[in-house]
């Protein structure tokens, strides 16, 4: 058995020091908002290379904050990848924006600069590019649009802790970026956790506020906030987990150059690496016109995998009252996209395996 994503072996790992952050905590009598939260902040802005870093409760709410820290509303169109998890396009409409789909370049699965410039309208607002499968997106490029056109530009980096793009890595190369610490991340937590990481003070004030019910100081309440705050808990066993990052995205890349190399020869569609960038592979997705005989002899080999995604946000029931464009690419990403085991705790052996399984079915 070769399970996807297995989180029991990943965090044995990290038994002892997880224990004992764990149990200092439980100590403290601080629980929320206090010294483990300051601390893992700072870490986690200087491990992006950034100033500020605001711990929140999930992924979602990073981004969604975001977006209202920067005014973003009602009446507000905000530029979204069409092949993505659905929480980058919620993120907008829980402002009261409309998201703007535009297709990705097929073979990185990340946003099209040039079909972003194509969507800017007079009611575009923001941009958000998404480091889809912890493959970055083409910042420099969107940056220029950005600056071009007056938009803000937001990274959502919740697939994409540690990568890099011309060197710099994510998390400092917009105005602000998105991150979930949900358990199966590259950095996760032991539950839901997110923060968003900037270089503007001013910006990094406001979501402080607003993740903590709009006040700055006890019981004074400026604006219409909510509770999303990173627990002590959570900040603590990340601070433990981020100590090895960099360490177990390297196993990360030497396992997908593994797949790269031993799949080369395989009638399956292998995902690509732009120029400059040096993706951390949260997941390791591949393309198949035979998806389900794929995954049929992956299950009787009793090797996990997943779809990623296989409704396009646009088919979703949540938004099926929006008059959207024709959306080849992301219909077509959505029938094919096949993810493969990948982790920090998966061997060379059992890549080895999944490459036998996947060229055995190709060649029937």
């Amino acid at each position: 058995m070769i399970p996807f994503l297995d989180l029991q072996r990943f965090q044995a790992r990290h038994g002892p020091a997880i224990v004992e952050a764990l149990s200092r905590v439980a100590a403290s009598g601080r629980y929320v908002l206090g010294p483990e939260l300051e601390a893992f902040e700072s870490e986690f802005a200087a491990f992006c290379g950034v100033r500020h870093a605001v711990g929140v409760a999930n992924g979602l709410d990073a981004l969604h904050l975001a977006l209202r820290a920067m005014g973003i509303g009602a009446g507000d169109e905000v530029i979204v990848p069409s092949h993505t998890f659905i929480a980058t396009w919620l993120a907008v409409s829980l402002c009261g924006a409309v998201p703007v789909p535009v297709e990705p370049v097929e073979a990185t699965c990340t946003l099209d600069p040039d079909r972003v410039r194509a969507a800017i309208g007079p009611r575009t607002k923001a941009i958000i590019a998404v480091h889809l499968y912890g493959q970055p997106a083409d910042m420099a490029a969107l940056r220029t649009l950005a600056h071009q056109y007056g938009l803000r530009l937001v990274e959502d980096a919740a697939q994409a802790h540690g990568a890099r793009d011309h060197g710099r890595r994510v998390g400092g190369l917009g105005d602000a970026a998105a991150f979930s610490f949900y358990p199966g991340k590259n950095l996760g937590a032991l539950g839901d956790g997110g923060a968003i990481t900037t270089d503007n003070g001013a910006l990094a004030a406001r979501l402080r506020a607003l993740r903590n019910y709009g006040s700055t100081a006890k019981y004074h309440h400026d604006v219409a906030g909510v509770n999303s705050r990173l627990d002590e808990i959570q900040a603590a066993v990340l601070r433990v987990k981020l100590r090895t990052l960099d360490a177990d995205n390297g196993h990360r890349r030497a396992l997908a150059a593994r797949y790269l190399a031993r799949l080369d020869a395989s009638d399956l569609i292998l995902p690509q690496v732009r120029e400059a960038a040096e993706p951390v592979w949260h997941l390791f997705v591949v393309r198949s016109a035979r998806r389900e005989r794929l995954q049929r002899r992956l299950d009787e080999r009793g090797i996990g995998h997943l779809v990623h995604y296989p409704v396009p946000c646009h088919r979703q029931g949540a938004y099926a009252g929006g008059r959207w464009p024709a959306l080849p690419i992301a219909e077509r990403l959505a029938r094919e996209v096949l993810s493969l085991p990948m982790s920090p705790v998966l061997t060379c052996d059992e890549v080895e395996a999944v490459c036998d399984a996947c060229s055995e079915e190709l060649q029937t």
